[in-house]
């Protein structure tokens, strides 16, 4: 039953022509599967329909080939021959009663048309982002029309695809009509570049098109960015608010973000819920149109302050809507300890920057609700009435637990220690990943409920007792432990050991041991979060660290969570010396030898002691006693270490195989895909 002080979020909205049924609204993001995986991403889309989402909408779509992103996988409005795939989504959100928007993009000079091999274009002569040997050229006043021209052409195609809002795209940094409105990219003397509005008036000049396009038949929405961060430089919120006096009542929404995407899907690491309000707060006073904004929102009551307060006119959500797509009913029927609270991981966003499917660390069934038929709320019941042992209660366990007890299962989740949650229960306690506990908190409330699932604290389990026991299966989720010998990626087989310098694992730093004497050298060769977050623990402990790794840069996989260079920054600033592109080779008695990765050539790191963060080693003896006994499994970590999502998703699909027939068949593709058609020769 909804509590009264929620009903102003589910209050209808009308955006121009169509009316928003509540005011919860999935803006546009990236997922990894567009044009090539149509099926799942239509499927995705419509679960957050049926969650309760009022408008749901795509990721980036491009509009013309002039622009493509390869190897990035976007959707496509090319031609008319990417329509199906449009129509096939629309139909998913339409079933349960949602608007569904697309977000036509023309990318211009941010992109290297490496699959088209078309020269990039944009307001100014200027090289392309990254490290692409390609330049852009001035768009040219026929380049222009021609954009013109191509943009209203999507918008048709966006609408016979059936679409009941179309955007208009100028925010993130990653579109040509952002680029002509920001002095950071443009710097043209002619009618559009100098003054906000030359450079605004290709943005006026494609409203219009697209209003006139649509004629009524959909909505049309503007995502803008309201400060690019980049000072006088840049678009600042005082053009923002010129701006709007200008074309304020053109779009019928406006859906306001800040800085680029890295600044506005900024991890719990770097960022609190929020942390866009400060940019965005007055906005909405300038324009009668409503006004959606994002800000990682996962508390109702926050919800319902932006309203109240007249920051936002709706509540916009992707990681939140990713995490828990049920977010809105859940809220709607108060049902609040349900919610998977989005941890601000980021590793939503990784799946872009790999050009592999969205993955989720609290909701294991993103990216799999077509391919394998997972649903974020519903399971099938059990096949038998088979008992299961499951040992160990961190993320792998306690979803697997879980998941089983929610098909009727009778479990026993047995845990070595008092604490449950594993390597997610150490890690939160981490500088910045505090939020990270939901994972075990969501997981444990929900078990507490389930009458089939006994949970057993401080209990080791042995072979011999699995064996007594009479379970028809066991799951062995016993996790990993941190390697202590160097062996990593670039050191394949570890360092040598020449001395007895004190040498910690990140298992003894989180258990609570701290390095002898002051001179710490940590060295990286993992690569993603935890050698950084250990390093800004102990430095900010007081130790003088010096963090070596094999890599240019620390921490470079977060590159794909889109916070490398905020770790790197916060490092240097707590006094952290970085030696990249080094490996640690011998380990002697007063300090370390470290190699150049490209040289070779070596030198001395005098310290008191040494912190490795390499690679880990499954805890498998006991699933190694256990070998050839019918019906044990190992899970997660305990299979092959990974990441936390990697293991949720061991979980659950530990639970989802359980006595289904068809995993017998080890050499089938255990997962529906989809080909490709071949042209007409």
């Amino acid at each position: 039953m909804r509590d009264s002080r929620y009903d102003l979020l589910f209050e209808p909205v009308r955006i121009g022509p169509v009316t928003a049924r509540n005011r919860f609204f999935q803006v546009p993001h990236c997922n990894g599967m567009g044009y090539r995986h149509p099926s799942s991403h239509a499927e995705m889309r419509g679960i957050k329909a049926e969650g309760g989402w009022a408008v749901v909408c795509t990721e980036e779509v491009e509009i013309h080939h002039s622009a493509d992103v390869a190897p990035h996988i976007e959707g496509l409005l090319w031609d008319d021959s990417d329509i199906p795939a449009h129509e096939l989504l629309v139909a998913k959100v339409h079933e349960h009663g949602s608007l569904a928007g697309c977000e036509l993009t023309h990318s211009g000079m941010i992109t290297a048309n490496l699959y088209t091999r078309t020269a990039p274009i944009g307001p100014s002569h200027l090289a392309v982002p990254g490290t692409d040997p390609v330049q852009a050229r001035r768009m040219s006043r026929s380049d222009i029309d021609d954009l013109r021209r191509w943009h209203r052409q999507a918008v048709g195609r966006a609408l016979r695809s059936g679409y009941d809002l179309v955007y208009v795209y100028a925010g993130h940094g990653l579109t040509t009509l952002q680029h002509f409105l920001s002095r950071t990219y443009n710097d043209r003397t002619d009618g559009y570049g100098g003054s906000l509005a030359n450079r605004a008036r290709l943005l006026r000049e494609v409203l219009e098109d697209t209003l006139e396009e649509v004629d009524g038949r959909a909505a049309v929405a503007c995502r803008l960015c309201v400060d690019e961060l980049a000072g006088a430089d840049g678009l600042e919120r005082g053009e923002t608010e010129e701006l709007l006096g200008l074309i304020g009542e053109l779009p019928d929404l406006w859906d306001f973000m800040v800085g680029g995407w890295d600044f506005d899907s900024l991890t719990a690491r770097f960022g609190d819920e929020g942390a866009q309000e400060p940019y965005v707060r007055g906005l909405k006073a300038l324009t009668t149109k409503p006004v959606v904004g994002v800000g990682r929102f996962t508390s109702a009551d926050t919800m319902v302050r932006m309203i109240s307060e007249g920051v936002l006119d709706m509540i916009g959500a992707a990681r939140p809507s990713i995490a828990d797509p049920f977010l809105p009913v859940k809220i709607e029927q108060g049902r609040f300890e349900d919610i998977r609270e989005c941890i601000g991981c980021n590793i939503c966003v990784s799946g872009d920057f790999t050009k592999t499917p969205i993955r989720c660390t609290q909701n294991p069934s993103m990216g799999e609700e077509w391919r394998r038929g997972w649903h974020p709320e519903r399971i099938r019941a059990r096949g038998s009435d088979a008992k299961v042992l499951v040992v160990g209660a961190g993320p792998a366990g306690l979803e697997a637990a879980m998941m089983l007890g929610r098909r009727g299962y009778e479990v026993v989740l047995a845990e070595a220690t008092t604490e449950l949650g594993g390597r997610v229960a150490r890690e939160a306690r981490l500088p910045g990943l505090a939020s990270w506990i939901r994972v075990v908190d969501y997981r444990l409330a929900q078990l507490r409920r389930l009458p089939t699932v006994e949970i057993a604290r401080g209990s080791v389990v042995t072979a011999d007792q699995v064996r007594d026991f009479g379970f028809d299966h066991v799951a062995v989720a016993t996790g990993a432990r941190w390697r202590a010998d160097g062996v990593g990626r670039a050191g394949l087989r570890g360092f040598r050991r020449d001395g007895a310098l004190p040498l910690l694992t990140p298992d003894d730093v989180l258990a609570g041991a701290r390095p002898p004497g002051q001179q710490v050298v940590l060295y990286d060769d993992d690569h993603y979060y935890l050698g950084g977050a250990l390093a800004e623990l102990l430095a900010g402990e007081g130790f003088q660290l010096t963090l070596v790794t094999p890599e240019a840069r620390v921490s470079v996989w977060t590159e794909n969570t889109m916070e490398q260079h905020r770790i790197q920054a916060r490092l240097l600033e707590a006094g952290v010396e970085i030696v990249p592109t080094h490996a640690v080779t011998v380990v002697g008695a007063a300090g370390v030898e470290i190699a150049c990765s490209y040289t070779g050539r070596t030198r001395s790191l005098p310290c008191d002691a040494l912190v490795t963060v390499t690679a880990r080693l499954p805890d498998d003896a006991l699933a190694g006693e256990l070998d050839g006994l019918a019906g044990v499994r190992r899970i997660g970590d305990a299979l092959a270490p990974g990441t936390i999502a990697h293991a949720v998703w061991e979980g659950r699909r530990y639970a989802e195989e359980l006595d289904d027939p068809r995993v017998a068949d080890r050499d089938a593709v255990p997962f529906r895909r989809e080909g490709i058609e071949l042209a007409a020769p």
